[in-house]
């Protein structure tokens, strides 16, 4: 017995001397303000210009070009830029292809990888019957935000890249290796514009030291408890897939329905795979390097638990995805059933009756193995499984690279109020197709969005703060300016 306590005892003494240090760690991390000054300012002129410039692109309504689509709205669009960034369209090298802008400024020395800055020039519809406080494509410019599809998402995006360009052009300046920018027709529906500007690179033999693109952002109330500002630059971003699941039976008339018809069964498959997570839950290193970097400025509970990810592991991974549903996409692939199709008639029972579900493959579990644990699961209830569209998680870019610190450094140069923080993107971007020319696929748009503009990403009301995108442009300009 005394060995017993004696252990029980030690044990205790242990777990004490743990939780000591994790204390001790999370007073210690606690993030201080920063007195350091910007690098860069703007002027309320230049946010006037900026406003101006970005209400004439979003006027212009640009939804996303399929193959063979008609492109004259995207034609007008290059009108009305080729306007606004008269030195980018006299002194670059542009090539298009089927409406896909790839520009080149020459640097001093081509023999160095360039640096790509892209977007995407195409939006999502804006229903007519929506609620909208100004018209989706008037590009209204009230409140200190410039108003419209597109705003946000993300012609602010390719309109401060370009004007940080045109304005380093008006300088005289010549960057120090060859600088491109680039913006696709339909990065909203999957489409190939982006492959189109990657193959024509490849084709080339040009690789890219860097690439950045939309994705991550400047954001507050990234996380719960934490009231800074956060410049959050994806390092990944998970897959995505579509999978289709049929339900076969003999059908019939609706007043003598057997048991177990096509319906009942895919409606006990789809509450099975709602109740239950089947997919693997982990701190994959993006994540945890994430929220170790998020830890400082948190409030202190949750400053004493994702500092010390090491000691909570386990509480964390069993609470964080009842927490919210984004915490849960951060550690596990998620599923969600979003479309479904039966009977034509009210008083018919289907012979076949189907679900889709939209699965988000996360980095530890690929989208094969995604796919097979939910065709084993479908076939309990005789249910067929189809895989219709499907990609696993992009590469992961490294976040202690030089190109990743570089963006580091010029965001705490431009923003030194700001935490910066490797994200892991739960959504999709164009910028893993370019895995095929670059190592450095970072997705960071330097402008502030808040949670309100956010949620009004593909919904109603989208707008953007003119005096972020003047941020956005000057620190475009100065992450050029500084590369070598």
């Amino acid at each position: 017995m005394k060995i017993l306590l004696y252990i029980i005892i030690a044990l205790l003494a242990v777990i004490l001397l743990l939780l000591a240090a994790a204390v001790i760690r999370a007073i210690r991390i606690k993030a201080k303000p920063s007195d350091k000054k910007p690098a860069v300012t703007h002027t309320p002129e230049e946010e006037e210009k900026y406003a101006k410039i970005l209400s004439s692109m979003v006027k212009v309504p640009t939804v996303s070009a399929n193959e063979g689509d008609d492109l004259s709205e995207f034609v007008k669009l290059h009108a009305v830029m080729e306007e606004s960034f008269p030195l980018i369209f006299k002194e670059l090298e542009k090539t298009e292809i089927d409406g896909n802008l790839l520009m080149r400024w020459k640097g001093k020395s081509s023999d160095k990888e360039g640096i790509l800055l892209m977007g995407h020039q195409d939006v999502v519809p804006a229903p007519a019957n929506a609620n909208w406080t100004y018209p989706p494509f008037s590009g209204e410019i009230a409140d200190g935000k410039v108003h419209g599809r597109g705003a946000m998402d993300c012609k602010c995006t390719v309109m401060a890249e370009w004007q940080a360009v045109e304005e380093l052009l008006e300088e005289g300046f010549t960057p120090e290796r060859d600088v491109y920018l680039s913006c696709s027709v339909n990065e909203e529906t999957g489409g190939g514009g982006a492959e189109k500007i990657v193959d024509y690179l490849y084709n080339n033999g040009i690789r890219l030291a860097a690439v950045m693109d939309e994705g991550g952002a400047i954001v507050n109330g990234l996380l719960p408890g934490m009231k800074s500002w956060v410049a959050a630059a994806g390092v990944v971003e998970k897959g995505t897939c579509n999978i289709k699941f049929t339900a076969k039976g003999a059908g019939g008339h609706s007043s003598t329905p057997p048991a177990d018809t096509p319906i009942a069964r895919l409606s006990a498959f789809v509450c099975k795979v709602e109740k239950k997570n089947p997919f693997k839950k982990a701190f994959t290193k993006p994540v945890e390097e994430m929220f170790t970097t998020l830890a400082p400025h948190l409030t202190f509970p949750l400053r004493l638990l994702f500092g010390n990810i090491w000691l909570f592991k386990p509480l964390l991974l069993a609470v964080m995805p009842k927490f919210s549903p984004m915490a849960k996409a951060f550690l596990t692939t998620t599923c969600v059933f979003t479309m479904s199709g039966g009977s034509e008639a009210a008083n018919v029972i289907p012979d076949k009756a189907y679900v889709i579900a939209n699965i988000r493959p996360s980095i530890q579990q690929n989208k094969e193995e995604c796919f097979e644990i939910l065709k084993n699961m479908a076939a309990e209830f005789d249910i067929e499984a189809e895989i219709l569209y499907g990609k696993s998680a992009s590469n992961i870019t490294d976040s202690h690279s030089e190109e990743f610190e570089y963006v580091k450094q010029v965001v705490n140069d431009v923003f030194p109020q700001y935490c910066f923080t490797p994200y892991y993107m739960t959504g999709g971007t164009d910028c893993r197709k370019y895995e095929k020319v670059s190592d450095n696929c970072i997705r960071f748009t330097p402008i502030r969005m808040t949670p309100e503009q956010m949620a009004a990403m593909h919904a109603v009301n989208e707008n953007i703060g003119i005096e972020a995108v003047a941020e956005g442009v000057k620190c475009y300009k100065y992450y050029i300016k500084n590369h070598k």
